[in-house]
């Protein structure tokens, strides 16, 4: 899966779609529309948020975007990363309130974009250990339970019940951004 960043500011004419990929410039900006499909798949929305409080996350999420550290050409990896998830995880990590977790079909997404190897969640609601995208374990509540193995998730969503398996997906409580 690709996953991207779509933002509209209050009184915008447009959306504004953030993509990371291997050709072209690493970080594009409206290279794609912002509802297209990713090689014929459908999108689906991770988290969507409006409003004032839309207007207060979306300097923070243009922030990650301007320091993500991966941004030089060659600098994208399909796997296990940094890829277009791993670029999509760095926000969703640091901005925690939006309480957000990529499918376990996003391959990149436990990429340690930062160097870090242990830690707390994004969510601060658990613990994690990453060896270099290859292996990895999440303890969280808002994770749930999840074994990165090669890339690949096998999990449990405790949250919303729901097992996560790798090309499927999660099985269980649908979610809902």
């Amino acid at each position: 899966m690709h996953s991207w960043i779509v933002v509209k500011e209050r009184g915008a004419s447009h959306y504004t779609r953030y993509d990371y990929t291997a050709w072209g410039e690493p970080i594009r900006m409206d290279g794609f529309a912002p509802d297209g499909r990713w090689f014929g798949a459908l999108p689906g929305t991770i988290v969507s948020v409006d409003g004032d409080d839309a207007e207060s996350l979306i300097p923070k999420i243009r922030h990650v975007i301007e320091s993500y550290k991966f941004r030089a050409y060659g600098d994208y990896h399909p796997w296990p990363g940094p890829n277009s998830n791993t670029f999509v995880q760095a926000a969703l990590d640091a901005i925690p309130e939006l309480n957000a977790v990529l499918p376990p079909t996003a391959i990149g997404k436990d990429y340690p974009y930062d160097g870090e190897w242990y830690g707390l969640t994004a969510s601060r609601t658990g613990i994690f250990l990453n060896f270099a995208g290859y292996l990895g374990l999440k303890i969280g509540w808002v994770e749930g339970i999840e074994l990165n193995l090669l890339g690949g998730v096998i999990g449990l969503d405790l949250r919303r019940p729901a097992i996560k398996l790798p090309a499927v997906g999660r099985l269980g409580m649908q979610l809902s951004p």
